[in-house]
């Protein structure tokens, strides 16, 4: 699934329902495109390195990190819907 093509849309209440708990899977959102990282080993507990929580938007917190948006194209990441 491009960006282009993402259909599904979350409300940031709806968002925080996917925080990896109760079976559900571990979703943030970024730069308006949600992204499922249930895969991703550094969020398999729906926590990223004792700072960030999943089912928010990471959008300002990743200024702050020691990495990019680059880390949005790597394995255990896919883009799942929009932000509105």
């Amino acid at each position: 699934m491009t960006e282009s093509t993402i259909e599904r849309t979350f409300t940031e209440r709806e968002l925080q329902q996917y925080d990896g708990r109760r079976g559900k899977p571990v979703y943030i959102a970024y730069d308006g495109i949600v992204y499922d990282v249930s895969a991703a080993a550094l969020w398999r507990t729906g926590q990223h390195q004792d700072l960030h929580f999943s089912g928010v938007d990471l959008t300002r917190s990743l200024r702050k990190a020691p990495h990019g948006a680059e880390v949005f194209s790597r394995p255990g990441v896919r883009a799942v819907g929009r932000l509105i």
